[in-house]
C-alpha cells in the first residue's frame, strides 16, 4: 500500500502570516488537528491544535497573544513523505520522530497529508478485517515452501485468502496471520493442526508447541 492511496489530497493550509486565532478557528471549522504552513506555494512548517493551545495557555511561562503569527510557533523544518512511498516507511518515520502527521510532497509541491488515524485505517485494510472473514494465526519455520504449504491446504478446500500479515517470531520461526473467506475457522484450524503446522489462533483449537 502506498501513501497516495491513503493521503488526504489538497489539504487545508495556512500562510505563515496567519494569526494563531485564525488558524485555530480553521481547525475547529474543518474538524482537523494539523495545518501545513505555507509561504505562498512553499511548505515552511506545520502547526497542530496542541501547539496552538500550549502557545496561548496561561500555564505557559510566556504565552503568545492569539493575534501572533503562526510562523512564531510552527514546527520547522518539517518531516515529509512522498506519494509513492510505502505506508510502512511513513509509519516508521512517524514512530521514530513521535509525530502525528506527514505532509506529502511531489516535485516540492504540497499534494496531501497523512495522519496517525490514516495509518490505523490502512492497518485495518491490510488485515482485511473490514470484510466478513475468519481469522487464522499459525507459526511457521523459516524455510522455503512453508507459505506455499498453507496456501495449498486452503486451495484444496476452496478457501480464498483475503489478507496475509507476517512477522518474525521466536528463534527460526515466523508468525502468519490470515483472513480467509470462511467462518468455519475451528474446523479449518483442526485440519491444519493435523498437517503438523502450529496453530496459534483460534486459541481453543491451538496446537502450538
Amino acid at each position: 500500500m502506498l501513501i497516495n492511496e491513503i493521503m488526504h489530497k489538497n489539504p487545508y493550509t495556512v500562510q505563515s502570516s496567519t494569526s494563531l486565532c485564525d488558524a485555530y478557528r480553521l481547525m475547529n471549522e474543518k474538524h482537523i488537528r494539523h495545518l501545513p504552513v505555507m509561504e505562498e506555494e512553499t511548505l515552511v512548517g506545520i502547526i497542530t491544535d496542541r501547539d496552538l493551545r500550549l502557545a496561548t495557555s496561561r500555564l505557559t511561562e510566556t504565552p503568545f497573544d492569539p493575534s501572533a503569527k503562526v510562523s512564531e510557533v510552527m514546527i520547522s523544518p518539517v518531516e515529509t513523505t512522498y506519494p509513492t512511498n510505502p505506508v510502512e516507511v511513513a509509519t516508521q518515520l512517524m514512530r521514530e520522530k513521535k509525530i502525528g502527521c506527514l505532509p506529502v510532497l511531489e516535485n516540492e509541491k504540497l499534494v496531501g497529508i497523512i495522519t496517525a488515524v490514516d495509518l490505523l485505517d490502512a492497518l485495518l485494510k491490510l488485515t482485511g478485517v473490514h470484510k466478513p472473514s475468519g481469522r487464522l494465526e499459525v507459526r511457521l519455520t523459516n524455510k522455503p515452501g512453508q507459505l506455499a504449504k498453507i496456501a495449498m491446504i486452503l486451495a484444496e478446500r476452496k478457501i480464498n485468502i483475503h489478507s496475509i500479515l507476517t512477522y518474525p517470531d521466536k528463534e527460526d520461526k515466523s508468525r502468519l496471520v490470515l483472513r480467509v473467506n470462511t467462518m468455519e475457522i475451528k474446523t479449518l484450524a483442526s485440519e491444519i493442526c493435523k498437517e503438523n503446522i502450529e496453530v496459534i489462533w483460534p486459541p481453543h483449537i491451538s496446537c502450538a508447541k
